[in-house]
């Protein structure tokens, strides 16, 4: 059985997956669509499949997540549906509710945090509501697993038994006459498309295009839809939209009149209203945000993550030392022996000592994310975003091009203007992502020490910073035109959910894990072989005699003005086109250094000031290839993807020439 989870943003939805699912999950893409869905089996019911939709708040097709969630629902017709609702506002989640209903799938209602509901005097009379609804309600507490097995069984119960909601008509008046008489002139065409008469009807009456166009209606039959359309607004002297919803929002509030006893104002409220006097305050918002990340960044590069990072360190020279013990006894060929040890252990092995910092940083990211600080956030980027031609909602997938480049431009899907979702695109690779952590950590370690966090904070803001910069400029020259307005719900803050965050943490780090063993093995494994053999395929003993040798020096000629010239660092940025974490794995093997030893020989290759030029290069020039291809696939054209590309490197190249050599003027 599939079931698909349904839901407005904010109600706990992606809590309750997590709940449901545990780490049966999987996560792919929509069927002729990049946006992203999470599909997960429930735990110890291997039969039951759980498709986490996006958070919507109707099913009328304005952005990407109501087309995916309406096309999923009427194509894919799962088995049934669980419709999460935020019992602390009811009244609002209601209105998707009705619009679910009318699709005629077998469905539960999942009244999530009824547990806040009574903490603060609130009731739901749940037998009164499921009378009106005609549907089941499981009252439920997805943070507190309460309900949770009684959802369950009574999703299965339902979709078993093929239970279809038992009303589907709460419209009154004019409205109902509308609907009524579209639904009987366009029922067979309904019927052909396998859509449900009345939820087609109700769609009509919106002014729904791709429905209009889906039922392929006669010329005639859709004059009389429109005629039925305007004799309703005619009578209600308001415009259709607002009638159907007019007409939702008076059979919502007279059911919650019947069956609500409302909340009084409650603990998280009170609290999130203190706290947003500061955190979204016109003039603290921001300082409070830099006082935050600073102290994200502290906690992950001074106090928590490098420790653990420097112990993976250790237990990975160790396992190499013990190895290279076992292939000397057992007498392996010297050039297989290199191939392992100075190859693949020194290229992976650097990489995937940074794990440790990783998962640090990401725990305190997803804490916050999880908090609702970072809805705030969005929130607070509103106006300065909007200098540059962007509304808040844009701050969302740039806020995931922190993560990785490649699911924030394919969570530019949910923008609903074209306009606003190219200049995004181009304006996510500024956003520094996380492969890029391994590169920072090991040079300001090396070259600053005493502020390494200080140091990693400054890249982050001068990504962001540049990045507002080439904004500006494409705001009037390439992406012109006006952002669209930003809606957006500030949830109350709670504590994060540990699983919630644990899972992602272990997402990060298996991703991680897959890229070291995959791209950048193979490149760990290209580098090696490049530096270990000359032109005509000869063992070599000195790197500088090697094929890479030879073409990091005519690279090293391009660098030179930015401050290093070395062979090894070209090398190491072309290799990071692959994934940038292979900037580190391939100077670790071309070195033969150690990973401990390593940050010492980056003083023979860099002078500080060097040291900073590379990592404001390293921060700005093309994203990996990976994140290439999914800006290709996203703009939908080869000439707008090689301009980004152009454009990061060019840029790159010109700040980081700038910062070298005001740097050396000054000093």
């Amino acid at each position: 059985m599939i079931f698909a989870l349904v839901g407005n943003q904010n109600s706990g939805k992606t809590t309750l997956f997590n709940q449901l699912t545990g780490s049966n999950q999987r996560v792919g893409n929509f069927p002729g669509v990049t946006v992203e869905q999470k599909v997960g089996s429930i735990t110890g019911r291997a039969d039951l499949s759980i498709v986490d939709l996006p958070g919507i708040y109707s099913l009328s097709p304005y952005s990407s997540e109501e087309i995916v969630t309406r096309d999923f629902l009427l194509k894919q017709k799962p088995d049934g549906i669980i419709n999460i609702v935020d019992a602390t506002n009811i009244e609002r989640n209601l209105y998707l509710t009705l619009q679910l209903i009318e699709l005629q799938i077998p469905m539960v209602l999942a009244l999530n945090m009824m547990d806040e509901v009574q903490a603060n005097n609130g009731s739901i009379d749940i037998i009164g509501l499921r009378e009106i609804l005609g549907i089941p309600i499981v009252p439920i507490s997805a943070t507190k697993k309460h309900g949770l097995t009684e959802l369950v069984e009574q999703a299965v119960e339902t979709a078993q038994n093929r239970k279809k909601p038992e009303h589907n008509d709460f419209c009154t008046g004019a409205v109902h006459r509308a609907i009524h008489a579209i639904t009987h002139l366009i029922e067979d065409h309904a019927g052909r498309q396998g859509i449900p008469a009345r939820f087609a009807a109700s769609k009509l009456v919106e002014g729904d295009d791709p429905m209009l166009e889906c039922l392929q209606l006669s010329a005639h039959e859709a004059e009389s839809i429109e005629h039925a359309v305007k004799e309703m607004e005619s009578e209600l002297t308001t415009d259709r939209e607002a009638a159907l919803a007019d007409m939702r929002y008076q059979f919502i509030e007279d059911a919650c009149g019947k069956c609500v006893v409302k909340v009084k104002e409650s603990r998280e409220y009170r609290r999130s209203v203190k706290l947003d006097s500061i955190l979204t305050h016109k003039f603290l918002a921001f300082p409070a945000f830099l006082g935050i990340m600073f102290g994200v960044f502290w906690l992950t590069f001074g106090v928590i993550g490098t420790p653990l990072s420097e112990l993976t360190e250790w237990g990975i020279e160790e396992l190499s030392g013990v190895i290279e013990g076992l292939f000397e006894s057992f007498g392996l060929n010297d050039i297989l022996q290199a191939l392992i040890i100075d190859g693949i252990f020194a290229g992976v092995g650097a990489v995937i000592s940074f794990i440790p910092i990783i998962i640090t940083l990401f725990f305190f990211l997803s804490m916050l994310e999880d908090s609702g600080y970072m809805a705030r956030v969005a929130y607070v980027m509103d106006k300065p975003l909007r200098k540059i031609g962007l509304s808040g909602r844009s701050f969302v997938p740039m806020l995931m091009g922190f993560g990785c480049t490649v699911p924030a431009v394919m969570a530019t899907r949910t923008l609903a203007s074209e306009r606003d979702r190219k200049l995004t695109i181009f304006l996510t690779p500024f956003m520094s992502c996380s492969a890029k952590i391994p590169i920072y950590a090991l040079i300001t370690a090396a070259f600053f020490p005493r502020h390494q966090a200080l140091v990693m904070i400054s890249l982050y803001m001068i990504g962001i910073l540049l990045g507002v910069l080439s904004g500006l400029l494409m705001k009037k020259n390439v992406y012109k035109g006006v952002p669209v307005p930003f809606v957006m719900e500030l949830p109350n803050y709670r504590f994060p959910s540990i699983k919630t965050v644990l899972l992602l943490l272990w997402d990060k780090a298996k991703d991680f894990i897959q890229r070291a063993c995959t791209i950048i093995f193979i490149a760990t494994v290209a580098i090696w072989f490049l530096q270990s053999f000359d032109i005509r395929f000869n063992y070599v003993t000195d790197s500088a005699e090697s094929m890479l040798a030879i073409i990091g020096q005519g690279l090293g000629v391009i660098f030179s003005p930015l401050g290093f010239s070395d062979w090894r660092v070209s090398t190491g940025l072309i290799t990071g086109f692959l994934a940038k974490e292979a900037v580190i794995s391939t100077l670790a093997v071309l070195t033969g250094a150690s990973i401990t030893e390593l940050g010492d020989i980056l003083h023979t290759l860099f002078s500080p000031l060097a040291a900073f030029s590379f990592l404001i290069f390293t921060l700005l020039y093309t994203p990996c290839v990976a994140a290439v291809a999914a800006v290709r696939r996203e703009i939908g054209s080869l000439r707008g993807m090689l301009f980004i590309v152009i454009y990061q490197t060019a840029f790159a190249w010109l700040v980081a020439f700038l910062v070298y050599q005001i740097g050396s003027l000054l000093g």
